[in-house]
């Protein structure tokens, strides 16, 4: 396995490790998930889809012959997530000393290199 390779499958998993770990919290309703959700106006509806997505989206990443198009889902999620930081949550959220936002900005760096890594996989409707 050449470097490339291993470098691309080292970013997919560690996105998807993170999106999947968070997934306990959303499907259980843990407090802090349930208080983010609220406070953004979605909760419960927000906190299931959004944990419906990221699971998917965990999965897609994991799979080779969907692996860019998972860094896409994952890239979208993430600004919107940032977005709530920023503008909603703060980077702070419930004394977690911006560990969420830490995380939500590694998957987006990671999902960008994949989706770099990987453009001349992605297939659009219009191309050939």
């Amino acid at each position: 396995m050449d470097w490339r390779r291993l470098t691309v499958w080292t970013l997919q998993v560690v996105a998807a490790a993170i999106l999947l770990q968070t997934l306990r919290f959303k499907f259980t309703g843990a407090p802090i998930a349930v208080d983010i959700f609220t406070r953004l106006g979605v909760e419960p509806w927000g906190r299931i889809l959004t944990g419906v997505l990221e699971l998917i989206t965990g999965l897609l990443l994991l799979l080779p012959w969907t692996a860019v198009y998972g860094a896409l889902l994952a890239a979208a999620i993430m600004l919107g997530a940032i977005a709530s930081h920023v503008f909603v949550l703060g980077i702070v959220v419930e004394g977690d000393g911006g560990s969420l936002f830490v995380l939500t900005l590694i998957v987006l760096v990671f999902s960008a290199a994949i989706i770099g890594m990987r453009r001349e996989e992605l297939r659009f409707p219009w191309s050939r």
